[in-house]
């Protein structure tokens, strides 16, 4: 039976593991989407005439993505939940007038993922070992107010034990496993929305794994900015961004601000609605490029958020593995189909690059490492793929200290492992 559950929340991805002694294995999700050893995160809530006037039909994960985009505009659809973890400004939601706070979200998509489990889910969890970023996202963020948060949200289950661990310790000490002797090891976990490092030293003493913390740092940018960047450099110029309309006898500019809707998909729905959006439309009438607002609008009256970011995703993927990459997105019409160069990408990523590798140079500094001190280097995330983000690390270090693997499994799977240590404690955050 299994007494050590790994869960990590991610901002775009969530994993569940399980442990038994020194195994472990995912736990699996089957929903209207298919079955899957990961669930995004993200909540669908819609009213469903058969389930009684007050009740909802939630969904999480791709089927919540689904019931959102074949059900527009009688959806509420809410992803990246983790990003609301740590901050003081957001107290709660609105879901169909009734208010819902973070430890509301958080319970409900745990549910989903247990009733998603059926079977799998364990019956004899003795505890439950949480990975948190070590800086979460946002602009101040309060990581006990996080804390304090995700433990009111799991109490709720009743599991006999809590614990926290920082994402890149349970990411090192899944790594760990497969050490031959004892070293220094970095870890650099590119989640999407924040970046963080941790520097351990792993030791094997009468044949037992022991690790030494030494330091940690991250910074609130990752692979969800990369895309912004993409949508903005290459979309937004093409619905109106930089255009200009007149009032009365002035030529003045399109707001920026209706373009920042673009950092996650899902926040089109919420425009669609807004007064910003009204205020759009009439923009319309006055605009030096017509075209291209009337544009902006058939794309948010249509919900193409989500088909938008798979085809940035996608041409962000393909720049991994080529110079150049196709983007294609049909509902832009001609100007939906452009190539993509890589140098152009990192240009416009150029600053979020030199704040990932701030966050680096801040952890090496202040445990005052130096360079040849680190024995190996383990990327993990899926933006370590990017040959910009890799750059850092093959400019600093030799090529046979740095590893992958487990970009989507390891920080679930550590945190299952150390979940079965007696030394727990000198683990968790």
């Amino acid at each position: 039976m299994a007494q050590a559950l790994g869960f990590d929340f991610g901002t775009t991805n969530t994993v569940l593991a399980l442990a038994d002694g020194r195994d472990t294995r995912s736990v699996a999700f089957t929903s209207t989407a298919g079955t899957a050893d990961s669930m995004r995160t993200a909540l669908s809530f819609m009213k469903d005439p058969d389930l009684g006037a007050s009740a909802l039909k939630v969904e999480a994960g791709h089927a919540a993505i689904r019931q959102f985009i074949d059900n527009p505009g009688d959806c509420r659809f809410l992803q990246s939940i983790k990003t609301f973890a740590a901050s003081a400004l957001f107290q709660g939601t609105l879901i169909f007038a009734k208010r819902h706070s973070f430890e509301d979200l958080m319970e409900i998509f745990v549910r989903r993922l247990r009733a998603y489990a059926g079977e799998g889910w364990p019956s004899g969890i003795g505890r439950i070992v949480t990975g948190r970023p070590v800086h979460f996202a946002g602009a101040n963020p309060d990581p006990a107010l996080a804390t304090q948060r995700y433990n009111e949200a799991l109490s709720r289950f009743g599991f006999p034990e809590i614990h926290y661990v920082y994402e890149p310790v349970a990411a090192a000490f899944y790594f760990a496993q497969n050490l031959k002797s004892d070293a220094t090891v970095l870890v650099a976990d590119f989640g999407g929305g924040t970046t963080d490092y941790s520097l351990i030293r792993f030791e094997t003493k009468a044949g037992k794994l022991t690790a030494q913390p030494i330091g940690h740092s991250g910074v609130g940018v990752a692979g969800d900015h990369f895309d912004f960047r993409m949508i903005d450099n290459i979309v937004s110029p093409e619905i109106g961004k930089g255009s200009q309309f007149k009032s009365f006898d002035k030529l003045l500019d399109v707001p920026s601000s209706y373009y920042a809707n673009f950092g996650r998909w899902n926040q089109l729905s919420i425009f669609k609605t807004s007064r910003e959006f009204a205020e759009l439309r009439k923009l319309v009438r006055t605009s030096m490029e017509p075209e291209k607002l009337e544009t902006f609008i058939e794309l948010v009256d249509h919900d193409e958020g989500y088909p938008l970011y798979q085809a940035v995703s996608a041409t962000k993927m393909a720049l991994s593995a080529t110079d150049e990459a196709e983007f294609n997105f049909p509902p832009l019409g001609a100007a939906g189909r452009k190539t993509v160069r890589r140098a152009d990408f990192e240009s416009w990523i150029v600053d979020d690059l030199a704040r990932i590798e701030g966050a680096l140079d801040d952890v090496l500094e202040k445990t005052n490492t130096a360079v040849g001190d680190i024995d190996k280097v383990f990327l993990t995330g899926g933006t370590s793929f990017v040959p910009a983000v890799r750059r850092i690390f093959t400019e600093r270090f030799d090529a046979d200290r740095i590893e992958t693997g487990g970009e989507l499994l390891s920080i679930a799977h550590g945190l299952a492992l150390i979940g079965e240590r007696d030394d727990i404690t000198q683990w968790t955050a």
